[in-house]
């Protein structure tokens, strides 16, 4: 196949790089995928046999370049953002985890018995939703189903009792209880 590289690139350089913004909220991380996506292509674009793919063939390229980013990164970001939460832990917002925690516990309790199974086993026996699946002996879509429907019933039961102030990361640093007759806490 004889496509240029600049020709290809100038076409395609501006809705890949919305493409990925789209995908990646961090901008130095687009930027870094949109760089290892260049080099990608430019080593690779002559496998392509057919013109008419090269389209698909470099979206393709693009979203299994974000996925793989973000696969070599996971490990990277669980521990900063561990170190930077203990860092960053007052003796209060410890303290309002472990209330949250205890509370969270006595709403996995009272949830029905089989959303309870499928919570417990995913969430604090770390089985991923397909063992869950095999063990249940039910299709991983109504694995699937059950993890999501005890995690919606257990946001509603905690937001239906608390008010929560989250930081940036998503972690709860302050609560307050909605009303003092709440059954779980």
């Amino acid at each position: 196949m004889s496509t240029c590289i600049n020709c290809v690139w100038e076409e395609f350089s501006v809705p890949l790089k919305r493409f990925i913004k789209k995908r990646v909220a961090n901008e130095q991380d687009a930027d870094d995928i949109f760089q290892e996506i260049y080099l990608k292509i430019h080593k690779n674009i002559g496998s392509v046999m057919n013109e008419d793919k090269l389209h698909a063939w470099i979206y393709r390229v693009a979203r299994n370049t974000i996925t793989d980013y973000y696969r070599r990164n996971q490990y990277k970001f669980e521990i900063t953002d561990l170190t930077e939460d203990l860092e960053s832990s007052t003796d209060e917002e410890i303290s309002a985890n472990n209330e949250i925690a205890s509370c969270l516990k006595v709403m996995v309790d009272s949830l029905p018995e089989t959303y309870k199974q499928a919570i417990l086993l995913t969430e604090f026996q770390n089985m991923t939703q397909k063992e869950l699946s095999e063990k249940l002996g039910i299709s991983i879509s109504g694995g699937k189903s059950r993890v999501q429907r005890a995690r919606k019933m257990l946001k509603e039961m905690l937001l239906g009792c608390c008010q929560l102030e989250i930081d940036r990361r998503g972690n709860i640093i302050d609560y307050k209880h909605k009303n003092s007759e709440c059954k779980y806490c």
